[in-house]
């Protein structure tokens, strides 16, 4: 035990010392496990696999929300959606942004002089409070062309580096001239590369394919992609999730995921060589994820484990000692901020929220670079916090995840849950329905209904029911373990200043001291 706190101590401790640091992180949009780094020997991933040489890979990683712009916004900030203001997506009639007074991470490295950019989807807002020194995203490019035409992040990863190694030279000739030169002042950065692969695009450009997998591959009218070779992949051969309806539509749906997973995969290897060209690899962080679970049904949009696992890539050049190993520890995109900001040796400023509690704003998610050491027998909890996707789709749920034990908390559980338009389309989902409606069979783990309606708090024991099928709640062999996650999850709702914290039978009342009053609803 001694030696674990010293080794994780010593972790912490040896950062700042190196003269130069810098971060990539690289997210894809829905992706998943579709990668021989998890087991799926199918979908063809070499760059993924040479970066896992160089890291470690964590298999019990989870995004704390399963829709786009709020994970984002975790990601950017290590604070939950219901804390940082992002409660749904960003994009038109939705219209959600983070509070004006987050400090999210570009906004401090920022401060702290670190060279920041994006490249590709930012879905975040306002820009006050994500400010970009070097930005092409949909805000001022075609999110096709900055976040699935990898020949174009190519160039503009490219690019950054150009603009980065201009502002260093000009940096040391000005400190030159001044006599007040000194190598530890080289200027870092903080590069953050955000594929739209593999996202649906059969509800917004049908013409490029479910997935836009025939975006660029030379077709007529598809265009082409200099740097892009497509593989293409049959329905017999795709891994059908267990999650997921095993069906020929659903299975052609995922040769079509696959396909869109190779361009990510050839993308991910074109950035990495660029920072390899550019002198970077032996001083840069390197994470990869992705924002939420895959687009089929139990996946994005759910806090059930389908809809929040995600892959989990940390190469550091200073820990080395466990590249290529797996780490078991359960870790969050919460985590992603406090470990960056780690790297760099910036602290978390002290600060509130306008209109929110008044004891000051923290980070409920740790660093990561310990776990680079050794590993932790202690990380064992995550939580999630889901209340919107599209503005329509209000379904708040709450969850902890502890070890074997995953507990929901679906605060509107008799309305139905609601499905999102680019899934609605989607040929998995409508087969679906279409199976439902005429009375076959769906081949899926549950039916539509069970699906639409759902218990109030659903417990399960993840290792031995993977699919989350079997509700504990009413097993009263298993009360003191619901009652134990009820508790962990409600203290970690009022640490994070969770407005839905008393929903749906009482009523925050957070003058003077915050507290429950009960509704007397009958829930």
């Amino acid at each position: 035990m001694l030696l674990e706190l010293f080794l994780l101590i010593s972790a912490s401790c040896c950062i700042g010392e190196s003269k130069r640091r810098n971060v990539l992180l690289i997210i894809a949009d829905d992706a998943g496990f579709e990668t021989d780094v998890y087991n799926n020997s199918v979908v063809h991933t070499p760059h993924l696999r040479s970066l896992a040489q160089r890291s470690l890979v964590f298999s019990n990683a989870f995004t704390s929300v399963s829709s786009c712009s709020p994970s984002r916004s975790t990601i950017l900030t290590g604070l939950p959606q219901h804390q940082n203001g992002m409660y749904g997506l960003h994009q038109g009639v939705h219209n959600f942004n983070s509070f004006d007074g987050v400090q999210s991470l570009p906004l401090l490295l920022s401060r702290a002089n670190v060279h920041t950019g994006i490249i590709g989807k930012k879905h975040v807002g306002p820009g006050s409070v994500y400010p970009f020194d070097f930005a092409y995203t949909e805000e001022n490019n075609s999110v096709l062309q900055v976040g699935r035409n990898i020949t174009r992040i190519k160039l503009l990863v490219r690019k950054f580096f150009k603009t980065h190694d201009e502002k260093a030279f000009e940096q040391r000739r000005m400190k030159e001239e001044n006599k007040d030169v000194t190598e530890d002042d080289e200027r870092p950065f903080f590069l953050y590369v955000a594929f739209h692969d593999t996202h649906r695009c059969g509800h917004s450009q049908p013409q490029y394919g479910a997935f836009c997998e025939k975006f660029g591959n030379g077709e007529k009218g598809m265009g082409r992609i200099p740097d892009w070779t497509p593989e293409y992949y049959t329905p017999e051969q795709v891994k059908v999730p267990p999650f997921v309806p095993d069906t020929p539509v659903a299975r052609a749906d995922l040769a079509a995921q696959y396909t869109t997973v190779s361009r990510l995969d050839q993308g991910i290897g074109l950035v990495l060589q660029e920072l390899k060209d550019a002198g970077y690899e032996n001083d840069t962080l390197v994470i990869y994820s992705s924002d939420n679970g895959i687009p089929f049904p139990n996946g994005r949009t759910n806090l059930y484990s389908s809809g929040t696992a995600e892959p989990m890539l940390v190469s550091s050049p200073e820990h080395r000692g466990r590249w290529g190993d797996t780490s078991q520890a359960y870790v969050s995109l919460l985590d992603i901020t406090p470990t960056i900001l780690d790297w760099l040796s910036i602290p978390y400023p002290s600060y509130s929220l306008p209109g929110g509690p008044a004891t000051p704003v923290h980070l409920t998610g740790r660093s990561l670079l310990p776990a680079l050491v050794t590993e932790p027998h202690s990380w064992h909890t995550v939580y999630g916090s889901q209340s919107l996707h599209e503005v329509t789709m209000y379904y708040p749920t709450r969850s902890v995840h502890q070890g074997s034990y995953h507990l929901l908390h679906n605060l509107h559980y008799r309305m139905p849950f609601p499905i999102d338009q680019d899934l609605y389309v989607s040929p998995t989902f409508q087969d679906l329905l279409n199976r439902t409606r005429l009375s076959e069979a769906t081949h899926w783990f549950k039916s539509l209904q069970q699906y639409y309606y759902r218990e109030r708090w659903e417990l399960f024991d993840s290792r031995t029911d993977p699919l989350e099928s079997r509700n504990l709640v009413s097993d009263p062999s298993y009360s003191a373990v619901l009652e134990s996650l009820r508790q962990s999850l409600q203290k970690w709702q009022w640490d994070t200043g969770d407005p839905w914290v008393c929903g749906p039978d009482y009523v925050l009342e957070d003058k003077l001291e915050p507290h429950c009053r009960p509704l007397y609803n009958g829930l």
